[in-house]
């Protein structure tokens, strides 16, 4: 490989990890930095770069085209804090952070992200410290895991109706413990998937 096809390609490579990480174009000084070449330089390798298919620039956006096949779409999703996955306990509403989840992956729709605690859905496969995507949603089927408000209080369980009590059966998933019987909840959410750390 020549050393202007290497150039080329740590010039694409930086401006695809600057975009990533500041969600911009980087300037031609920035460019010139990280590849160790003058800006006028860099300039000249763009007009090329352009004109063999590698790039595109729009004003002052540059789009690299290897890029633009396999660029992700990216929901940005907050981390809320604690839920409870014992007794009742009220959701933290600070966001911790915001994290990006691919689409591809983790589906569309409106999402948040919830840290849990306790022990009543480890036979789920959720367990303390687990960090739990919720869809945002306030209606679910029965058997979907949900985001509970119940008195002002958030939990983690598998939603039933209970038709022969009249009321609704929040049921955990540890069969060392006893199902919550409310005569209604709200529902925050449906856990969709669990990120953990093996």
């Amino acid at each position: 490989m020549h050393k202007s096809e290497q150039r080329m390609k740590a010039i694409c490579d930086y401006i695809e990890k600057y975009q990533f990480e500041y969600h911009r174009t980087p300037s031609m000084d920035l460019i010139a930095v990280a590849v160790g070449t003058v800006k006028s330089n860099v300039s000249k390798y763009l007009v090329e770069m352009e004109q063999l298919g590698m790039i595109h620039r729009d004003k002052r956006n540059i789009i690299v085209h290897s890029k633009v096949q396999s660029r992700p779409k990216l929901n940005r999703v907050p981390i809320l804090g604690n839920i409870s996955c014992g007794t009742p306990e009220y959701a933290e509403e600070n966001y911790e952070e915001y994290v990006p989840l691919p689409a591809a992956l983790f589906g569309e729709g409106e999402f948040f992200i919830l840290r849990a605690s306790g022990k009543s859905m480890v036979e789920a496969g959720i367990e303390p410290g687990d960090l739990v995507v919720v869809r945002k949603q306030n209606h679910a089927d029965e058997g979907d895991i949900i985001v509970a408000l119940v008195d002002n209080e958030t939990t983690l369980k598998r939603f039933y109706i209970d038709k022969k009590q009249k009321c609704v059966r929040l049921h955990p998933e540890n069969k060392t413990m006893n199902d919550i019987l409310v005569k209604c909840c709200y529902i925050q959410g449906v856990a969709q998937h669990v990120i953990k750390a093996l």
